[in-house]
Formats: C-alpha cells, structure tokens, sequence
C-alpha cells in the first residue's frame, strides 16, 4: 500500500507528517510525505521556528513523484495541516494527478482549521481554500466538532444535530466515492463527563465510539487518528471497523503517553498497539 501524505512536519514531537508518517509505516504502508511547513516543534509550546513552504515547493515535488512514474501505484492520498492558502490548490493538482493515474484511490482530507478551545488558527484564506479547493475532492473527511461546525454552519452540539451535520458535510464530499465523514472530539448530551466520542457516517450508516477520557494534553491525536482512519478503511471497506481499528490503537498510544506523563504522543515507544492494541473498542450503530 501506497499513501502520499501532504501535512505538515515538526523536528521535534508528533504532529502532521511526524504523526502520520510512522504509524502508517508500522502498519505496513508505504508512505510518501511532503511537509508543507517544517518547525522545531507544535506551535502549543509558545515559541518554535521554521517555515511555512510555498504552494510551489509542494506543486513541484508532487510533479517530481509523477515523473517517477509511480502514481498509478498510489493508492491514496492524506492532507492535513496547510501553511497558507494557495498551497490547497497544490495539494488539489496532487489529487487530480493520483486520480488520473489511479482513478480508485482514496482522498482523505483532514481540514486542519481550529479547535473549540482555541478558534480558528490556521491563516486567512486556508480554511476558505480547504472548503472549495480540496473538500469537493475528497472520499473521507476527518473533521473535529468545531471544523464540522465551521465548514456546514451548523453549530448544534447534540447527538443528533451532529450526525445532521456530519452528513450535510458528506453530501458535498466528491460523487460516487464512499462519502465518509468522521468527527473527532465529540461531546454530546450523551457523552458521560470521563469519556470522549469518535462519530463515522457513511452511506446509510452512522456509529458511535466512546472511549475513556485520559488526563494528558497532547498535539497531534487528530493527525495520527486520521491516517490510521485511512489505513484501516483501505483495508477493509467497512468505516465502521476502520473506525474501531483506529480509535483502539490511538487510545493504546494515549494511554502510554499519560502513563509516562509525556507532552508528545508515546508513538515510537507504544509503536504495538497501533499493530495490536491491547484493549479494542468497538463502534455501535447510532
């Protein structure tokens, strides 16, 4: 299996490229990533260095991957984390290459905007650019609750306005691919006040994953969350099961970072529960 993985990438800690890159590789995956910004390290430090690339380093290195003649072995692509705004249409020019090349392969878009806490932090235009450029392209979103907000404009906070929501998301996502939306960080008036819920829709299908919630403040769960999403959807078809493999296997690694009382993700260190995850949760139909 073949990912190309357009995100960002960090020196040190785990987040985008640094978060996805190895768990797809410890799952078996080959990965081909391109870093749309390169810091020291998550920006939730206060201070970090480096810099944003311009849409162009990322168009050219994409041309690059396409003059190896490979693309028809790609069989998806991952976006996350942009830098500025016209960089979407760089990672759009990627996707219509892939497609070209391989018309079944899978686009995940994990619209990197904001979070509850901390608004929209991503530049002017990104968000804009994410909504029109890449979106309408994708097979699979993977939203948190304020992303699903801010892209359908419905801010409902309950089970049912959620599903609304994630579904509405799911009808402009690209026609005749599986159209599976997946939100993150959910909190709903079912939502028992020491857990935290995961929400996949496809189809005619929505399901429910409730997981305990662990006393660790972490960057970068989102970003590992949705490439394992991909790996296991690829797998085998089903967002349901994709949806259990994922959210057991990140649940391992969180574990193991609070257990260590670490600020970065325990990836290398708890690198068996992405391939085995010691405890399995299960998605319900909801």
């Amino acid at each position: 299996m073949n990912i190309l993985s357009i995100q960002s990438a960090v020196a040190y800690g785990h987040v985008g490229n640094a978060a996805a890159v190895f768990p797809l590789q410890r799952l078996g995956a080959e990965v081909w990533p391109i870093d749309t910004v390169q810091f020291s390290n998550h920006p939730g430090y206060g201070a970090r260095t480096g810099e944003v690339f311009p849409a162009a380093w990322t168009r050219a290195l994409v041309d690059g991957i396409a003059a190896r003649g490979v693309l028809q072995s790609c069989d998806a692509i991952l976006s996350g984390y942009l830098g500025e705004a016209t960089t979407a249409g760089a990672v759009a020019h990627a996707v219509a290459l892939v497609r070209a090349a391989r018309p079944d392969a899978l686009y995940c878009c994990d619209p990197v905007i904001g979070d509850a806490g901390a608004g929209v932090y991503v530049r002017p235009g990104v968000a804009e650019a994410i909504a029109a450029d890449l979106l309408p392209a994708a097979d699979i979103a993977t939203p948190n609750r304020f992303e699903l907000a801010f892209l359908t404009g419905q801010a409902g906070t309950g089970l049912a306005a959620t599903k609304t929501a994630a579904r509405a998301l799911a009808a402009g996502l690209r026609a005749g691919g599986p159209r599976t939306v997946l939100v993150t960080s959910l909190r709903t008036e079912t939502t028992p006040a020491d857990a935290i819920d995961l929400l996949a829709v496809e189809g005619d299908g929505a399901w429910l994953l409730r997981t305990p919630m662990l006393a660790l403040t972490v960057n970068g769960a989102g970003d590992a969350l949705a490439a394992l999403f991909l790996f296991h959807r690829l797998v085998s078809g089903d967002a349901a099961a994709a949806l259990g493999a994922a959210a057991s296997a990140l649940h391992g690694v969180l574990r193991a970072t609070a257990a260590a009382g670490a600020r970065e993700l325990a990836l290398v260190a708890a690198q068996a529960e992405l391939v085995a995850p010691s405890v399995r949760f299960v998605a319900q139909a909801c």
